[in-house]
C-alpha cells in the first residue's frame, strides 16, 4: 500500500478557497463580470468552489467554466463549455487544483488567448515549483518544494483532503 501523507485536510482547503477567492475579488473588483475556467476534473471542482465563495463575499457576476483539456497529451484541441464571445473581452481566472510542470496551464491559457481578453490570472490550490513551462500561479493555496517522484493527489467530496504520495 502506497504511503499517503496529509498536506491539507478539509478545514485548511476550505480556508485556501476563502482566501483565494477574496485575491480573485481585489484583483477584479472594478470588473462586472469574472469567468472562473477550471480544468477538467479536479481542477473545475476547484473552481466551482471559488466560484461559490466569491458568490457569497462579493456583487461579482461570477461565471463557471469548463476548460477540456487532454493532461497527458494538451497538444490536443482544447475546449471550453462556454462560446468564446462569452469570454472576449472578459477577466478570467484559469484554476487548477495542482500546478506541477506547468504544461496543463500554458496550453490553457493559449487556448483563452485565441480572443481579446480584458486581464487574465490562474490558480491552483497546491503549487509544487517543479515548472517546465514560464507559467506560475498568480493565486495559490500552498506551495511546496517535493521531489519530482512524489505525486500529490487532491480529493474533492464530503472530507476534503490533499495528500503527498
Amino acid at each position: 500500500m502506497e504511503q499517503k501523507d496529509l498536506i491539507l485536510d478539509h478545514k485548511q482547503i476550505q480556508h485556501k478557497i476563502t482566501r483565494i477567492a477574496y485575491q480573485v475579488y481585489e484583483t477584479y473588483v472594478d470588473e462586472s463580470e469574472v469567468i472562473i475556467a477550471g480544468v477538467n476534473g479536479n481542477g473545475y471542482t476547484f473552481a466551482s468552489k471559488i466560484v461559490d465563495q466569491l458568490k457569497a463575499i462579493s456583487n461579482l457576476d461570477v461565471k463557471l467554466c469548463k476548460v477540456n483539456i487532454d493532461k497527458k497529451n494538451p497538444l490536443n484541441s482544447v475546449s471550453t463549455d462556454l462560446p468564446a464571445e462569452e469570454y472576449t473581452n472578459k477577466a478570467i481566472v484559469i484554476a487548477d487544483d495542482v500546478l506541477n510542470t506547468g504544461s496543463t496551464l500554458i496550453y490553457a491559457v493559449h487556448h483563452f488567448l485565441n480572443v481579446p481578453l480584458k486581464k487574465i490570472k490562474t490558480t491552483v490550490l497546491v503549487n509544487r515549483n517543479h515548472k517546465n513551462f514560464p507559467i506560475k500561479a498568480d493565486f495559490k493555496g500552498i506551495s511546496l518544494s517535493t521531489s519530482s517522484h512524489n505525486t500529490i493527489k487532491v480529493e474533492f467530496n464530503e472530507s476534503d483532503a490533499a495528500y503527498l504520495i
